[in-house]
């Protein structure tokens, strides 16, 4: 028996498509009366459709309210900006303002927000980097508020969209192209290990250097949280170790930044004495000294299909890829060099 996660009485195309073993996508075409469906996939597809008396969701008749919420985690790093650049330009577009908040990770503030929530109206909410608790969650349904999440710092409930980056792969290229130029004794330094991406691009650091023959040493990864200050600290450990490393890889361009002052600390230079790459390619990437090579997530294509997620949802329309990760691209500058 099908159940849905948010209305057991209404199954889902998700729902459909797992029991047929099939794409949403294809679910979608069926129900399109596309042509690009073989007819056994079709005939299995209609049939369970029949079966559990799928129907499609209705439009929504309550008045847009003109109004897109984008709740961050904290406001104090310059993807922030990025990430609202994409979400403004579809509510520019779109005629519509753009509600921007900070709960600082603290129950207390989210539940704050949350009560401001109800005495107003909204068309849709953004959460980023953020932890939707099941309580929020249910009540933001129960309020028949579309939600779309960036980056969830967890897992979130199977019918929220998320919309992420490559995080996985765009740490298997930085390292990759770090072994490229010689280096073997690469440091790492973490982002905050509650949210999903950081751990991915550690899972990419390690990969790669899995796929070269190299064990990756607990020792040459530093914890961090995205900002500078843990950047120039990890850089400092990692530069006072006995045998420190050629090259230094941060999960965020803040820690690169953060390593090129424990770099100057030490009396060192980048990249003559040591590499160092970054994560994110924020606008000061080009103008740092030197210019950041750097992995660059598409934060203000992420902010923009946000939005437009939360809008299609509140016009009553089905997501049919409720997961996206957007492509990373590897951005090579002047602070990587072959190893000395």
């Amino acid at each position: 028996m099908l159940v849905t996660v948010d209305d057991p009485g209404r199954v889902t195309i998700t729902a459909i498509a797992r029991q047929a073993g099939v794409s949403v996508p294809t679910v979608s075409r069926v129900l399109n009366g596309r042509s690009d469906v073989s007819p056994r996939t079709r005939e299995r597809v209609e049939e369970l459709l029949r079966e559990h008396g799928y129907r499609r969701r209705a439009s929504r008749k309550r008045p847009s309210a003109g109004l897109i919420d984008l709740v961050f985690d904290d406001l104090d790093s310059p993807w922030a900006v990025e990430i609202i650049r994409g979400v403004e330009e579809v509510a520019h577009s779109t005629g519509m303002g753009t509600v921007v908040s900070a709960i600082h990770g603290q129950p207390a503030s989210a539940r704050q927000w949350l009560q401001n929530l109800r005495a107003r109206a909204t068309d849709g909410v953004i959460f980023v980097t953020s932890d939707v608790t099941p309580p929020l969650h249910a009540e933001l349904r129960r309020l028949a508020i579309p939600l779309a999440v960036i980056d969830p710092a967890g897992v979130p409930a199977i019918d929220v969209p998320t919309i992420g980056a490559t995080n996985w792969a765009g740490g298997l290229t930085a390292t990759e192209h770090l072994l490229s130029l010689g280096h073997r004794r690469i440091g790492f330094i973490a982002g905050p290990t509650r949210l999903l991406c950081s751990r991915a691009r550690l899972d990419g650091y390690g990969a790669a250097l899995a796929a070269a023959g190299r064990q990756a040493d607990p020792a040459l990864v530093r914890p961090g949280d995205f900002h500078h200050e843990s950047g120039c600290a990890g850089g400092e450990a990692l530069l006072d170790l006995a045998d420190p490393p050629t090259a230094i890889f941060a999960a965020s361009d803040q820690m690169a930044f953060g390593a090129y002052e424990a770099v100057r600390r030490r009396g060192l230079r980048v990249p003559d004495d040591i590499s160092v790459v970054g994560f994110d390619d924020l606008p000061e990437s080009r103008w740092a000294s030197p210019p950041l090579t750097t992995v660059r997530q598409p934060l203000t294509e992420m902010g923009l299909l946000a939005a437009r997620t939360v809008l299609r949802m509140a016009a009553g329309e089905e997501i049919e890829t409720p997961k996206v990760e957007l492509a990373t691209e590897l951005v090579v500058r002047h602070s990587t060099a072959p190893v000395s």
